[in-house]
């Protein structure tokens, strides 16, 4: 018996082993791998599990990968298939000739119902061994049983319906208990709901099947030998363990919905299709005498939840009255047919034989076909041998069934991992929707193959399609590549000139307004595109050419601001006088360089917002570079007008504080144009420091001298110190601005007087003013009388100016007093000084013979010697020692250099020839000279104490200790 389970691990293994492994192959230049590369395997693959049974096999069930398995008469097989190493038997001890007629295992494969051809039920629970009789289920041979997938458990199947032989329902319940597993009959309750009746009476219940939908809706489906009955109706929530009578309950009095056929042969299957565990199933194939009735189950329904349902009938070579289909399974794309002696595989989507195997007749004839829902395993049985089919990739070619059928959709579903296939169906569509007229359709098709894009532009083209040659290039263009710049390229330039030709003509078309609209959207959408930026930029003049061709200035500007190309957008509304529109793009995008480029144009025509532009912008303008537009302006302008170039020179002056000569200058000119009375007052703001005025002095006079401003030329010449040219012209203004000029050379009073003389002058010889004249004299201490008088003719008496006379002589008088008193002062101060100098002759101090240097602490009267008048004493050669490190380095020079002469006086004379005379001579001269350089050296040497005076003051920040010599002294101490 164990060899079943081994072959079942070695049939496993097999299966893994002779997986073909995919070929390293290179990629062709499509991108696609060819499909034939790889080894196709078979969708059913068979394979013989090798085992020879001691008796003959009568029934075989599989559910949730536990097999049971009849053998002979009195002897069940079960299988874990999980665990195949641990095999069950179990006898199911009856004396008596009943045989097994047919097994039922649940969805669990917990639950495991036998019945017999003596009209008598057993039961198995996986979870025990011995069998058990259902007592209240006798007298009624089993054909069906359609279990509670909803409320069963492992112990207890919840309400299930079983269809007998005689085509009565009933409803019933079995139940294992916990403890004592016997101790109970495990048929809770057995009662009838409904009977199946054909046109000739009741008829055997061939299958049942319980699904719930919707809303807690359930449907049962019960199938006769040509009937396939549907009962729907909901459970009231919270009796779903009271069963489904209440729903059989409803047709008690009319027929239920149910399909017809009018062939038999006696039996009907049904099988269904279900994805996942636990789940509903999608699909069913109900096999009877005409054929194979397919379709899917749709929940949502409220009556039936039979959907798409189509007849299949059975090919030409299967004749139902010899041999006639024994079973039926039920996968996702095919329902496999048992036949006495082979399978066949018909394709639910076309009703084709795919699939077809032959069984050698040592086998036996095939008994019964069964699926295991749960890992998609199909078993078939003899009485002598078992096989087995895996389903492998059972939807590899559906995808071209679907194409054929023209759902593109879903045969893309089905090969949307396959590129070479999904190409294939993408050409498929494409040419399908091309040839229905639905090019637009065609054309995202088309763009997402790998045919030749000449063969389909040109198809387009021929077609006169322009429209979908658009929605082509779009689509290809969005499936490049960043790297293929070259492709890119040729779709850009192509498709913009579809755009402006399709936009040229639905211009022309009032009655086409909207899609016009709806074309220019879509073909700013196009130039703004952020994958198609870089194309356009790079290709921006071919773009503009294209644009420019069609004379289509709206999308010229409109790809130009795209581009950034802010200098063409500004070009285009200045031609357009939309001065207006101009200024606003430059206040928007701010760029320098533009906004000196259009400056010129457009202060010509908007000087106010220009201005105001340029006032917003703040530093980021240098002024100097709209100079020349402002001066282009006001030379053809109003003063009005001139006043906008002003406030802006105002601006940069006095807000930005800008410091540039040009800008100071050209203000300078403005003022004098049109504002003289700003002019002075900017001069004076300015100041009268020539480093810090920014204007040019030179070019300012000059300006001011042409347009005759006067008092701005004064100011300018008090700025340059040209006081004599200032008052000269003050006094062709005003007399009080020449007096406020003459008064500013304060530290040349030669100057001032001659300033004040030039006034006097002009007083008296232009003005003939005594008065005035005499005025000037009290404002200038420096003027006297005698320096007006010869400005006076000869005919003015003395009467006008005999007060100043009398005041110039009081002045003198006072004058004369002071020069006396000074003089008595100074002759004292000479008496004073006589009589110190004499008194510092007689002065005098005592040394003691004890007493000691300073500085060497050696006695004093050994060496040449200085005494102090603080009391401090050096030997002279110590003192020149302490002095000489302290004086400047002249003083040291000068120092040696006495020195040196001192020491050459003190050598003897190398001749012995001279006359007496000449020697005393000599002698006498050499003296002199060698006091002379002593008193010199004691001028320097000894000026002050070392110790009292600045000396001493000067070294306070020196250190004790020479930096040089610290080392030498730190270990000195140690």
């Amino acid at each position: 018996m164990a060899s079943i389970l081994d072959e079942y691990e070695d049939s496993l293994y097999r299966s893994a082993s002779v997986q073909p492994s995919r070929a390293t192959v290179g990629i062709p230049h499509s991108g696609y791998v060819n499909a034939r590369l790889e080894k196709e395997t078979p969708i059913f693959n068979k394979q013989r599990i090798d085992f020879a049974p001691p008796e003959k096999i009568n029934s075989l069930v599989v559910s949730s990968n536990q097999l049971c398995m009849s053998l002979g008469k009195d002897t069940l097989l079960r299988i874990d298939l999980g665990k195949p190493d641990e095999p069950n038997q179990v006898e199911l001890g009856r004396k008596d000739e009943a045989k097994v007629y047919k097994m039922f295992l649940d969805h669990t494969g917990s639950h495991l119902l036998i019945a017999l051809n003596t009209s008598e039920c057993l039961y198995l629970n996986r979870s025990v061994q011995k069998v058990r009789a259902l007592s209240r289920w006798k007298g009624h041979l089993i054909e069906s049983v359609g279990w509670n997938k909803f409320l069963g458990s492992e112990t207890n199947t919840g309400p299930i319906l079983v269809g007998t032989a005689q085509g009565q329902i009933y409803e019933a319940e079995i139940s294992v208990s916990e403890g004592s597993l016997f101790s109970t009959n495990p048929d809770q309750y057995f009662r009838q709901v409904y009977t199946l009746e054909e046109e000739s009476g009741p008829a055997p219940v061939c299958c049942l099947e319980i699904e719930r939908g919707i809303e807690g809706k359930f449907f049962i489906i019960a199938t006769t030998r040509k009937r396939l009955f549907q009962f729907v109706g909901k459970v009231p929530e919270g009796t779903e363990q009271q069963g489904f009578g209440c729903i059989f309950a409803m047709h008690a009095d009319h027929l239920p919905s149910f399909r017809e056929f009018p062939a038999s042969f006696g039996f009907s299957e049904i099988a269904f299709y279900t994805p996942k565990l636990r789940s509903n199933p999608r699909s069913f194939a109900w096999m009877m005498g005409n054929g194979v009735l397919y379709g899917t189950l749709d929940y949502s329904r409220p009556d039936s939840i039979l959907s798409d349902e189509r007849v299949w009938v059975y090919p030409s070579d299967i004749d139902i009255t010899v041999n006639k289909p024994i079973s039926i399974v039920l996968t996702q794309f095919h329902f496999l047919l048992l036949l006495p002696d082979g399978v066949k595989a018909v394709c639910t989507l076309n009703g084709q034989i795919v699939f077809q195997d032959l069984f050698l007749e040592k086998f036996g004839t095939l008994t019964r076909m069964i699926k295991d829902p749960t890992v998609q395993q199909i078993w078939i049985h003899t009485e002598k041998v078992v096989f087995r089919y895996h389903v492998q990739r059972e939807s590899r070619d559906v995808w071209k069934m679907y194409m054929n059928m023209n759902k593109f959709d879903l045969a893309k579903e089905y090969c949307k991992d396959r590129p070479e296939c999904l190409d294939i169906v993408l050409a498929k569509e494409a040419e399908h929707c091309f040839q229905n007229k639905r090019y637009l359709d065609s054309a995202k098709c088309y763009a997402l193959t790998q045919n030749y894009f000449e063969e389909i532009a040109l198809k387009f083209i021929e077609a006169k399609q322009e429209e979908a040659l658009m929605e082509f290039l779009i689509k290809k263009l969005s499936n490049l590549k960043p790297s293929e710049k070259t492709q890119t390229t040729l779709l850009t330039t192509w498709l913009t000139e579809l755009y402006l030709n399709w936009l040229g003509i639905l211009e022309g078309d009032p009655s086409k307004r909207n899609l016009y609209l709806d074309t220019r959207e879509k073909f700013r959408t196009f130039l703004g595109s952020p994958k198609n930026k870089d194309c356009l930029f790079n290709n921006r003049a071919s773009i503009y050419e294209l644009l420019a061709s069609h004379g289509d200035t709206e999308h010229m500007v409109y790809f130009a601001v795209i581009m950034q190309d802010y200098e063409r957008v500004v070009a285009h509304h200045c031609q357009h006088d939309e001065y207006d529109e101009a200024l606003s793009v430059l206040s928007r995008h701010r760029d320098e360089k533009l906004f000196y480029k259009f400056s010129p144009v457009l202060i010509q025509h908007i000087p106010k917002k220009v201005v105001d532009a340029w006032i917003s912008m703040g530093s980021r303008l240098d002024a100097r570079n709209l100079i020349p537009a402002l001066v282009n302006y006001s030379q053809s302008a109003s003063t009005q007008q001139i006043n906008e170039a002003i406030r802006y020179m105002e601006f940069c002056v006095y807000q930005l504080e800008e410091t540039q000569q040009a800008i100071h200058n050209y203000l300078l000119s403005l003022y004098a144009l049109c504002r003289p009375d700003s002019l002075l007052s900017y001069l004076e703001q300015a100041g009268t420091n020539p480093n810090r005025i920014h204007y040019d002095l030179k070019y300012a006079l000059r300006l001011c001298a042409e347009h005759g401003h006067h008092r701005a030329c004064v100011h300018i010449y008090k700025v340059m110190e040209l006081y004599e040219e200032a008052v000269d012209l003050a006094l062709q203004v005003d007399v009080d601005l020449a007096k406020s000029c003459a008064d500013l050379p304060e530290d040349d009073e030669e100057l001032r007087k001659k300033l004040w003389l030039k006034i006097a002058r002009h007083v008296v010889q232009e003005e003939k003013d005594v008065k005035k004249a005499m005025a000037c004299l009290s404002s200038c201490a420096l003027l006297k009388i005698e320096d007006v008088l010869p400005f006076f003719p000869d005919f003015v008496t003395i009467d006008h100016f005999k007060e100043a006379i009398c005041n110039s002589l009081e002045d003198y008088n006072k004058h004369i007093e002071e020069l006396k008193r000074e003089m008595e002062e100074a002759t004292q101060s000479a008496k004073r000084i006589r009589e110190d100098i004499q008194e510092m002759r007689n002065k005098y101090g005592s040394v003691e013979p004890q007493e000691k240097c300073a500085a060497c602490d050696f006695p004093l009267l050994n060496r040449p010697f200085y005494l102090f008048l603080c009391g401090h004493m050096f030997h002279y050669d110590c003192l020149l020692q302490a002095v000489f490190s302290n004086l400047p380095a002249y003083k040291q020079a000068k120092l040696e250099d006495l020195q040196k002469k001192l020491a050459a006086t003190s050598q003897p004379s190398k001749s012995h020839h001279r006359p007496k005379d000449a020697d005393t001579a000599s002698l006498g001269k050499g003296q002199q000279s060698r006091e002379q350089i002593k008193a010199d050296i004691d001028d320097i040497v000894a000026a002050e104490c070392v110790y009292c005076g600045e000396l001493m003051i000067r070294s306070i920040d020196k250190p004790f200790i020479d930096p040089q010599k610290y080392e030498e002294e730190m270990q000195s101490w140690l």
